[in-house]
């Protein structure tokens, strides 16, 4: 993750305030419909949500650090939709139907089959989008085993590609917390390479292995992590 979202411990941006626990969920009604738009395509099938993912941090910095939460959202499903041919540009700009057809007469889009609609809504959700699955690979760490995160934190199999490993903890030693059984490679996954499931681990670090001035000296961190992203010490 060397990307603008990737933002864990860096200096200059400030603290993490959090909004208080009355504050409304959505701040503003079109935040509440882009979440809406943004599942009913993800039902199409055309991306899994590492795809989404990697499209939100493709962004540009500067819109990235400029938009809202619920902006970024939607201006990454946009970019989704045009690169998997869902929709054009022309469609976005509301442009697509030709100038003097009869809207009665727009053929059906070719994923209007896969429509999510509302009396399924609630179904779909209930069944959240588990990513745990059967691996080839066997665990290669124990309990309680010293490891070390790979510098640098990168995708091994795209350049330039999504990770999870966070940039802030390149290099860290930690320590195997807890195993949680194989899950969906996200940087396969979100490249169309497949899911590639490995083990996944919690691995607690010492908050000062991570950073030079950790708020509290004997804070610690923990972060879930891919086998892949470690050696063993």
């Amino acid at each position: 993750m060397t990307r603008v979202h990737d933002m864990g411990g860096r200096f200059g941006d400030g603290p993490v305030i959090p909004e208080s626990l009355d504050a409304p969920v959505f701040a503003a009604d079109w935040q509440a419909r882009a979440l809406a738009v943004t599942l009913a395509c993800g039902a199409l099938g055309q991306w899994n949500i590492d795809i989404s993912r990697h499209a939100r941090e493709r962004l540009s910095p500067q819109d990235y650090t400029g938009f809202s939460y619920y902006q970024i959202w939607i201006s990454a499903l946009a970019d989704l939709l045009v690169e998997r041919g869902v929709l054009t540009e022309a469609d976005l700009a509301g442009q697509g139907q030709e100038q003097g057809q009869d809207q009665a007469d727009d053929p059906a889009h070719p994923l209007a089959g896969r429509m999510l609609k509302p009396e399924a809504v609630a179904a779909v959700l209930a069944q959240g989008g588990p990513a745990s699955r059967d691996s080839d690979q066997r665990p290669k760490f124990s309990l309680g085993q010293a490891v070390r995160c790979r510098r640098p934190a990168d995708n091994c199999l795209v350049d330039g590609g999504h990770s999870r490993l966070p940039a802030y903890a390149a290099g860290a030693r930690g320590y195997i917390f807890r195993l949680h059984g194989s899950h969906v490679l996200p940087d396969s996954n979100a490249h169309d390479l497949g899911e590639a499931p490995e083990p996944l681990y919690a691995v607690r670090f010492a908050a000062r292995e991570l950073w030079a001035h950790p708020e509290h000296r004997d804070d610690q961190v923990i972060l879930d992590l891919w086998q892949s992203y470690l050696v063993a010490l």
